[in-house]
């Protein structure tokens, strides 16, 4: 009887179950769900200076408490950044501006579903409303070091950090935001780029006033915007052109420190909310010396051409000029950026007094070793060729 009313497709149905008796059985709420059942949500409290991180066990799977809106997530510094929270348990909203493609490298660093990329445009309020609605931490690491036709440093450094910050503190909910700036910046600072950070940073404050801002030193990593073009333009056109005599001093600092930097401002019990950290590396390098590290890892014979500032400012003065003037975008600035050639003319280091590294609990990074073994690519001889500046150390320190 019972494999007929299956085979001709009906349903034997058990007394015991049918919808009078399950209502007996199992009585559904007399109102809609929601208003009887109280829902599973995080009980992280979205107003004070306390810890954000409570609970979970601290890995990819667990559940850290971040929900974190991290803008310019696609570029050097926000890869590294994300990395870091997601690896704790951390959901990540990453805005995008450019093709469907620019963020699809972060979205393996985090469990299934804790990185929700999201295109946005920064120059529409709803957009950035939109994804900043379900975070609870934004991290600004938007930047540039030079400038387009469409967007002037004052545009990408000053407005909208101002911007955001005005939205963040509208929001309601937003526990911490933190503002990446650059070290050195100042209000009388010959570099453009350095005068819109400073800006930033006061526009910051005083629109969200537990912002807490970090100024990293010239950052070192795989996809760093100043050792890769060193190497590129040496092995292409056998001499590297030192600007000013490579005297300026610089502090430069590992791209992984700097993530930790931001992550451990995060997990603090809000101490360091309001204030201003300088993140430099553990050692102070001429740019000549930095440029004598690059050539000793690519295993190529120094080669300089010592540019002094006025002819270097007088190479990239044209791209300047023309950039407003032309009705077609101008080539990226490689070596010769006129802005940062204004920067070069004086030294860029932690200032004495100011917070660093070790007031977040972080032990930097030397840069002879790990930090500068990507450049073993640029060898002619392929990365095995010679022994790697790791060996040299370790040997010298035997």
């Amino acid at each position: 009887m019972e494999a007929c009313l299956r085979r001709s497709g009906r349903r034997l149905l058990n007394p015991l179950f049918s919808s009078s008796a399950a209502r007996s059985i199992y009585p559904l709420p007399s109102t809609s769900y929601g208003t009887d059942y109280t829902r599973n949500v995080s009980t992280i409290s979205i107003k004070g200076a306390g810890n954000i991180v409570r609970k979970g066990t601290g890995g990819r799977s667990s559940v850290s408490g971040i929900v974190a809106t991290v803008f310019g997530a696609t570029g050097f510094l926000g890869r590294y950044v994300v990395q870091q929270l997601a690896k704790m348990g951390s959901q990540v909203l990453v805005p995008f501006r450019g093709c469907e493609d620019s963020q699809r490298h972060l979205k393996l660093m985090g469990d299934l579903g804790q990185i929700v990329p999201m295109k946005y445009n920064p120059r529409d309020d709803k957009s950035i409303k939109a994804v900043m609605a379900k975070a609870n931490v934004v991290l600004n690491l938007i930047g540039r070091d030079f400038e387009t036709r469409n967007y002037s440093f004052e545009n990408v450094n000053h407005a909208m950090s101002q911007h955001l910050a005005v939205i963040a503190k509208e929001h309601g909910g937003i526990i911490r935001f933190v503002q990446i700036s650059c070290l050195g910046a100042s209000a009388s600072s010959p570099s453009k780029m350095l005068r819109t950070k400073a800006a930033s940073e006061e526009s910051v404050l005083q629109n969200f006033p537990e912002a807490t801002v970090m100024r990293p030193a010239t950052i070192i990593g795989t996809e760093d915007r100043i050792l890769n073009r060193w190497a590129q333009f040496a092995k292409k056109w056998g001499f590297l052109p030192i600007i000013g005599g490579g005297s300026t001093k610089i502090q430069p600092v590992y791209v992984v420190d700097v993530a930790a930097a931001i992550v451990a401002s995060l997990k603090d019990d809000g101490r360091s909310m309001g204030k201003i950290y300088e993140l430099g590396g553990p050692e102070i390098f001429t740019v000549h010396e930095l440029a004598e590290l690059m050539y000793d890892v690519i295993r190529e014979w120094p080669r300089y051409v010592n540019v002094p500032f006025p002819i270097a400012k007088a190479i990239a003065f044209p791209r300047e000029f023309l950039l407003n003037k032309v009705p077609f975008p101008m080539p990226s600035p490689l070596i010769f950026n006129l802005d940062q050639i204004n920067a070069l003319t004086e030294d860029a280091v932690v200032s004495e007094n100011a917070l660093t590294f070790s007031d977040l609990g972080i032990q930097p990074h030397k840069l002879k070793g790990y930090p500068v073994e990507f450049l073993t690519c640029y060898r002619k001889g392929g990365p095995s060729f010679g022994s790697t500046i790791s060996e040299k150390t370790h040997k010298y320190d035997i």
